[in-house]
């Protein structure tokens, strides 16, 4: 059986990645390493509990990552800290989390010998025009807009130097929005919607005309399955669903989902640098791997996710705060 290891197996994606493991019954030993910030949360893992081994520890302790690493086939590297917003409030976690972190398992992997996928976002491109005909590519200028962004998009670029330097066994990533269960409130769809459970209106940055395309987290979990088994090492997958929102669309089948009236939002001022629009041309891991996304209905994974939230106020409740 191999073994692979999961940095940030506790924070949203690599947690459902994990879950989306274990329901396949893939044919791995599991390690979650997760500093457990305030973005992850072990009991994401709780119905995979005792099919994983759970290691609280940073990314960016050498030691710990060193030796993990060198017990582990495959390594699976989400850890980060993703939330644009904190970014422009305090950029230091992001570096020290997205490169420094990103820097310590690239050298762990290096000196082990081990296949290496990291995960990134298609942030690291920084934004399009509102032409539908416009789309990111494997191959597009990097032109990140925010601390985050640039972070990742530097541990991207650290990686392709590993490979090429150093001739890592790695491919890359970059996602458009993952929405999905277990998602923290401060996103952008779960605080809208966990916003109208307690009873206050959802806000939306401006005019809510910045378009995300949005790819479900499970979706997600089995494009980067396909990557691992089939994916050409050293090679960059776009991962994307087609699935484009503007913000005020999102919120609004928000609202209409849950029997509100279209209107029953309150506007607030717009992010500091905030981009127009992200879309990915996803042909590449279509056509190479095989992959197409399960959730091709937005709205019905969107119906889906705010049922679970409906479900599980237990599990994000004490998350809510101002968010």
């Amino acid at each position: 059986m191999r073994k692979m290891l999961v940095t940030g197996g506790a924070g949203f994606m690599g947690a459902n990645f994990v879950r989306y493991l274990v329901r396949g019954s893939v044919d791995y030993q599991i390690t979650v390493l997760d500093a457990l910030t305030y973005a992850s949360d072990p009991s994401r893992l709780s119905s995979a509990a005792d099919q994983i081994t759970f290691v609280q520890g940073d990314v960016c302790d050498g030691p710990l990552v060193d030796k993990l690493v060198g017990g582990a086939d495959v390594v699976v590297h989400f850890a980060a800290e993703s939330h644009v917003d904190n970014s422009i409030r305090g950029p230091l976690p992001f570096v020290q989390s997205n490169i420094i972190g990103t820097f310590t398992v690239l050298e762990a992997v290096r000196r082990h010998d081990v296949r290496l996928h990291h995960i990134s976002t298609d942030e690291v491109y920084g934004d399009l025009t509102l032409d539908p005909s416009e789309r990111f590519t494997e191959t597009a200028p990097y032109a990140p807009s925010s601390p985050y962004s640039a972070t990742k998009a530097s541990s991207d670029m650290l990686v392709r130097a590993w490979i090429r330097s150093y001739g890592i066994a790695a491919t890359v990533s970059n996602s458009t929005n993952n929405y999905g269960p277990y998602q923290h409130v401060e996103k952008f769809i779960p605080r809208q919607l966990t916003s109208v459970l307690v009873g206050s209106r959802p806000k939306i940055y401006g005019s809510g005309v910045n378009v995300r395309e949005w790819t479900h987290v499970d979706d997600h979990s089995a494009a980067v399955c396909q990557i691992l088994v089939n994916g050409r090492l050293g090679e960059t997958y776009l991962i994307g669903s087609g699935e484009e929102r503007s913000n005020m669309e999102v919120m609004q089948a928000i609202l209409g989902l849950m029997d509100h009236p279209f209107d029953a939002y309150d506007r607030v001022a717009d992010r500091p640098g905030h981009d127009l629009r992200y879309a990915v041309d996803s042909s590449k891991i279509r056509a190479e791997l095989g992959w197409y996304p399960r959730h091709s209905d937005f709205e019905a994974g969107l119906a889906e996710t705010i049922g679970w939230y409906r479900r599980n106020q237990g599990w994000w409740r004490r998350l809510k705060g101002s968010n």
